[in-house]
């Protein structure tokens, strides 16, 4: 080989070489201008493909490599009729990369993965919206509903079920609560989303809240203070109870609720329980309403104070022992406040220091507050002079009967009575025994002269009728003196008469010694 032979073998070497460069180039322009790839498929895409066969076992679909994908029959159970029906050659299908190559060499697809993961990007966007989302329960388990989000299941736990929800639970049992609610509509947001551990927490709580608030909106546009609304409670605390009132709650504050003292709502109402109340506030910009039962319920208080005025004596019963002073229970319905400052002449630190809880003591009223329902009480002035006019009066008031007539009087009356009949039983023996004597002295005047007879009987006679009569007035004297020593001024007119039958009484006694004694006479001027 010459030097040419060798420096043209040289030249065509580069030729070659530049040449298969050129031809290198041209392949990939080729393949640039022809916009093919080599992107093969890489597990847990979402690509487009093209079906490509349909078979009860499997469906073909190209997406752009040597071979196609296959999706497994067992798939099409699972999707919905009119899904499947739109399942035909040519169309094109968002599919799941499942696996690109599965130990016999195939390309895995699925295409519920793609709809599901359709879902996990509505579930993220729900979450951001903070939408509610409409659909049905699906099923259930220990811990709460099953709801399905499209193709995913989501999960409500049974702190996020609706309180109206929650009413209608029945057993203790999952089965027992919410075996029933299975298929039932129901409206949820999404709350929590994590696609790794495929978890999705929905709230159909959050989402009511959400239409409350709504509904409060409009609501409150259409409510004024004073109005009358029909509502339902939906929950108790121990500040009050929230009623639903067309779908926007609002809070009964305990003062509220009865006119009566109480410590817990549970007490007067209960979940569920359909209610009359009265719209006492509106604050629109933190949307809240105010609601009172009692108001449209009499106040008792006027009644029960109509009992009492200031200055009564009163039994009471304490309560409750503060450092400001003591709460007496006066009767089932009022309690009373006694100052630390009325509970005694000395200075006390707190009212322990006198009373007790339980203690049953006389107490006297110095004010009753009406409008701020309100009734004083003081253990010092019980026995103030102040009061001992009204004492005095209350006394007598309390032994008056219905009829008005006073149990001193009538007890008077009959002592008087008695000591009248007592009396004119005396006036009676005495006359007899004064005609006992009439008679004897008769009877010894008969041996006398005639004239002398009846000049000594006659005298006696009058002697033995001044003798009663004194004996009667006596008698009757002695008997109204110790009434009226008795009775006091209020029974006078009661005495008066009692003075009368007395002065009857007399009268007879004198009418029937005078007849007596006029027998006599004339029995004695026959003999």
């Amino acid at each position: 080989m010459n030097q040419n032979d060798a420096q043209n073998g040289q030249n065509l070497t580069e030729e070659d070489q530049l040449e298969a460069e050129n031809e290198e180039l041209s392949m990939e322009e080729l393949l640039a201008q022809s916009d093919f790839s080599l992107n093969m498929p890489k597990q847990g895409q979402v690509r487009q493909g093209m079906i490509a066969s349909v078979s009860d076992d499997e469906i073909l679909v190209s997406i752009g490599t040597k071979s196609e994908g296959v999706i497994p029959g067992r798939e099409l159970s699972q999707l919905s009729d009119e899904a499947r029906a739109a399942l035909v050659v040519g169309e094109e299908i968002t599919v799941f990369v499942v696996s690109p190559e599965s130990r016999q060499g195939t390309l895995m697809l699925s295409i519920l993965r793609a709809k599901e993961e359709d879902d996990w990007n509505q579930a993220e966007e729900l979450l951001a919206s903070k939408e509610g989302y409409e659909s049905t329960i699906s099923g259930f388990n220990k811990g709460g509903l099953i709801v399905n989000v499209g193709y995913l299941r989501g999960f409500v736990p049974a702190s996020q079920v609706s309180l109206t929800r929650r009413m209608s639970y029945k057993g203790d049992t999952p089965e027992q609560r919410w075996s029933g609610m299975v298929g039932e509509p129901i409206v949820v947001r999404v709350i929590e989303v994590d696609r790794q551990r495929r978890r999705l927490i929905i709230s159909e709580r959050a989402a009511a809240q959400e239409s409350r608030e709504t509904l409060k909106e409009r609501l409150l546009e259409g409510l004024e203070e004073g109005e009358t609304r029909k509502g339902r409670v939906t929950s108790l605390a121990e500040f009050g109870a929230f009623v639903n009132i067309n779908g926007a709650d609002g809070l009964v504050h305990l003062s509220e609720i009865s006119w009566e003292r109480i410590d817990h709502p549970s007490e007067v109402l209960e979940v569920g329980q359909e209610v009359d109340v009265k719209i006492i506030s509106i604050d629109r910009e933190r949307k809240r309403i105010g609601l009172s039962i009692r108001q449209l319920q009499e106040d008792p208080w006027k009644d029960y104070l109509d009992q009492y005025e200031v200055g009564q004596l009163i039994e009471g019963e304490i309560t409750r022992l503060t450092k400001f002073g003591a709460f007496a229970k006066i009767d089932e319905n009022l309690e009373g406040l006694i100052h630390v400052s009325e509970l005694s002449d000395r200075r006390i630190e707190h009212p322990k220091e006198v009373l007790d809880v339980s203690d049953k003591v006389t107490l006297r009223i110095i004010k009753v507050d009406t409008s701020r329902r309100r009734i004083g009480l003081s253990l010092r002035k019980v026995e103030s002079m102040k009061y001992s006019d009204m004492d005095w009066e209350l006394a007598l008031s309390e032994i008056t009967d219905e009829n008005g007539v006073e149990k001193v009087a009538e007890e008077a009356v009959e002592e008087a009575t008695a000591e009248v009949e007592e009396a004119v039983e005396e006036a009676v023996e005495v006359v007899e025994e004064v005609v006992a004597e009439v008679k004897e002295v008769v009877e010894e005047a008969e041996e006398a002269t005639e004239e002398a007879v009846v000049e000594e009987a006659a005298a006696e006679v009058e002697e033995a009728v001044e003798e009663a009569e004194e004996v009667v007035e006596e008698a009757v004297e002695e008997a109204v003196e110790e009434v009226v020593e008795e009775a006091t001024t209020e029974v006078e007119e009661v005495v008066e008469e009692a003075e009368e039958v007395v002065e009857e009484a007399a009268a007879e006694v004198e009418e029937a010694t005078e007849e007596a004694a006029a027998e006599v006479v004339e029995e004695a001027s026959e003999d």
